[in-house]
């Protein structure tokens, strides 16, 4: 072995064991930050229940739930008014969003208070006017559904608030959706075209399969902004602590709850029960992100067999 070619090997294995130094490293701080996420998000968990046991402990963890009085002058509270708004208005968001998702994402950029303002003086006012009256004219008169849609036009309500989710969460589920259609291979659908196939067969048959894993990860990503929006929905829903049969009545959110009422909440047991409004919006929305990436996780498993 020559000199020079001596020296090539002492710099290449030089190389190698820097390089391994590096993988240990970057694994190493991987790891780091990663625990650090788990032992932050365990903080937050901690904090919430410590901050909400006065109430749990008051009323009682599934009597909080089911539990519809919110009266601060006699400390009676109950999550289920706000819970049932946060998941009304989001399935009505998703019921709207996901079929309309091709929008343009320019309303991403558009900050959820300036959705709010322009849904308590420009949409509701619209909904008031010519919305909500066809539609309890039309849907209010059916026996059965009826009683969804009854009740006067007001313009602000769970509706209107799940309207306004609706267009706020639009931009999030279509770049996603843009974005995994784009990596759906040209022999694919070239393929399905040459077989006589139409642009919505290619659609149904094609594209959606290859890339249901993106669509439905795209969908849970609008679901959890509609899930946490505050300041859009507060302006809107009306902030009522009572549950109607009608969803053009006005109601209240999790998120609502908690921006209009933390700064004035007054004793101990009041804020508590905000808290523990926090700690079930943060169980509800790990539930719904575990059922995601459990579906996730199939899909990903029956494409691969």
């Amino acid at each position: 072995m020559t000199a020079e070619t001596a020296g090539v090997a002492r710099v290449a294995v030089q190389k190698g064991r820097a390089g391994a130094i590096g993988d240990v490293v970057f694994r190493g701080l991987a790891f780091f930050f990663a625990l650090l996420v788990l032992i932050i998000l365990g903080g937050v968990m901690v904090s919430l229940v410590a901050g909400s046991w006065p109430a749990l402990r008051t009323f009682g963890f599934f009597s909080f739930i089911i539990t519809e009085a919110w009266n601060p002058v006699t400390d009676e509270f109950g999550a289920l008014a706000p819970i049932y708004g946060t998941l009304i208005t989001s399935a009505i968001a998703m019921l709207v969003g996901i079929p309309l998702a091709t929008m343009i994402e320019l309303l991403a950029a558009i900050p959820s208070i300036i959705y709010g303002i322009w849904g308590l003086f420009v949409f509701a006012p619209f909904v008031q006017q010519y919305i909500q009256p066809a539609i309890i004219n039309t849907l209010g008169q059916i026996p059965g559904i009826g009683m969804l849609f009854a009740g006067p036009p007001l313009g602000i309500g769970v509706l209107t608030a799940g309207f306004i989710l609706a267009i706020m969460v639009l931009p999030f589920i279509s770049s996603i959706m843009r974005d995994v259609f784009e990596t759906v291979p040209a022999i694919l659908k070239e393929s399905a075209y040459g077989l006589g196939a139409t642009r919505g067969e290619v659609i149904r048959r094609v594209v959606l399969p290859y890339t249901r894993v993106g669509v439905i990860g795209g969908i849970m990503l609008g679901l959890g902004r509609a899930l946490g929006e505050t300041m859009a929905v507060t302006f809107v829903i009306g902030n009522a602590h009572r549950i109607s049969a009608s969803i053009l009545q006005p109601g209240t959110t999790i998120s609502a709850s908690l921006a209009n009422e933390f700064t004035e909440a007054v004793g101990r047991l009041y804020q508590s029960s905000l808290i523990a409004l926090g700690l079930i919006l943060f169980i509800i929305t790990f539930i719904v992100l575990s059922i995601a990436k459990i579906l996730l996780l199939r899909l990903e498993q029956q494409a691969g067999g």
